[in-house]
């Protein structure tokens, strides 16, 4: 067997492996939010209701905190809060390293750090008095704070000179295929240029944490446009209806080739050059963010051992 056809055997299991760690990710935002637009449509004319008209609801003995739906909600909380701690102690037990990639693990904690709130909310009959009340705002802040944390995360190239050296080989196929488009007429230059425009390393350099992160996600934003500014060049009107202005991918190979590299590459550049300001606010993050989440964790307990001691009736 050939040293290619060896390197691509083993290739072929990761990226089955990679397909479906995706299709069970996307499983998982699709099963949650079934149930919390499931839930709105039930109790939609329930949650709207004040507190002294709830119990008059038909649907009060199934909806309140209590009830045969909304004690449920309160187990399956508590479930997605134990599977989201797996993930820290993951790193502390020897034995739970081995299970698994690490990076599968932070999706699926962040997936039940995003559903989480909601469930909890709707359990709560959106109920955000008192302990309860303290510990949600707490468990919410953790929430958002986990989405910037896996944003930050996938800003820090996990090898430097590797990714370096990819962005090389991307820009010299990007120049290969950018001059064979420009012969073609089908990619203006102009959109290249905007597509792969970054700020000068001085700017970065002189921006506070807080503003670099804004500047990270305006970049990721304005990427999407400018991908589909590049596309419409080569696109008919008709073509144009059907990607909704060059937001979807084309039919044409070549072009669809040439954007996806320009825009990795565009990609890449901007977390080299954002590197040591995504690293500051990474560290920043974990300051904040492990804090919070043993926080909200001593509330949880406290709540839920205060609501066994005492019963739970309202």
């Amino acid at each position: 067997m050939s040293a290619n056809a060896s390197v691509a055997t083993a290739v072929t299991p990761v990226r089955d492996n990679e397909r479906s760690h995706r299709s069970r990710v996307a499983a998982g935002y699709f099963l949650f939010a079934t149930l919390i637009v499931a839930l709105t449509v039930y109790g939609f004319d329930y949650y709207t209701l004040g507190s002294a008209d709830r119990p008059f609801s038909p649907k009060h003995i199934a909806l309140k905190p209590s009830g045969t739906i909304g004690i449920k909600l309160g187990f399956l909380g508590v479930a997605m809060f134990l599977v989201i701690f797996l993930y820290p102690l993951r790193k502390h037990w020897s034995w739970l390293m081995k299970k698994g990639n690490s990076r599968h693990w932070l999706d699926y904690h962040v997936i039940l750090g995003i559903a989480a709130p909601f469930v909890i909310a709707f359990h709560s009959a959106f109920k955000f008095r008192g302990f309860a009340g303290m510990a949600f705002w707490i468990m919410f802040a953790v929430s958002v704070s986990g989405i910037i944390g896996r944003y930050l995360y996938g800003q820090i190239p996990r090898n430097l000179k590797a990714a370096e050296m990819t962005q090389r080989e991307l820009q010299e196929f990007h120049q290969q295929l950018a001059g064979q488009l420009q012969q073609q007429r089908l990619v203006s230059e102009r959109d290249l240029r905007a597509l792969l425009s970054l700020p000068s390393p001085d700017r970065v350099r002189q921006m506070s944490m807080i503003s670099a992160l804004v500047y990270m996600f305006a970049l990721d934003i304005a990427r999407t446009f400018r991908v589909a500014r590049l596309r419409r060049h080569a696109l008919s009107f008709g073509d144009k209806v059907r990607t909704l202005g060059g937001l979807l991918k084309t039919s044409n190979h070549e072009v669809e080739k040439a954007v996806g590299v320009a825009r990795e590459d565009a990609a890449l550049s901007k977390r080299i050059l954002f590197l040591k300001r995504s690293e500051q606010v990474f560290h920043l993050w974990h300051v904040v963010h492990k804090p919070f989440s043993y926080t909200f964790a001593l509330l949880a307990m406290i709540h839920i051992g205060v609501v066994f001691w005492m019963g739970y009736r309202w």
